[in-house]
């Protein structure tokens, strides 16, 4: 399983939810868990990794209670979304 595979499944599932909402992270987890046959528990971490490294990159944003927060820097539950197109 790589990395790309993660940030596939966030980006695809952010993309369908669409901007007004948010996807919970084990989702992508689970999709990748699924097609790879592994616990998705196992891939929390790495969808974690993926979703600061897609929010850096400002592809994605993190959100905490609704709220964006600093990818680099935020704890706790968290949702993802897709920014807004201009």
């Amino acid at each position: 399983m790589s990395e790309s595979d993660l940030e596939e499944a966030i980006l695809s599932l952010a993309r369908a939810r669409g901007p007004e909402k948010s996807i919970d992270p084990s989702e992508p987890a689970k999709q990748v868990a699924a097609a790879r046959g592994v616990d998705w528990h196992s891939l929390m971490q790495p969808v974690r990794r993926a979703a600061v490294r897609l929010a850096i990159e400002g592809r994605l944003i993190i959100l905490r209670k609704g709220k964006p927060v600093d990818p680099a820097d935020f704890r706790g539950v968290y949702r993802l979304t897709i920014p807004r197109e201009e």
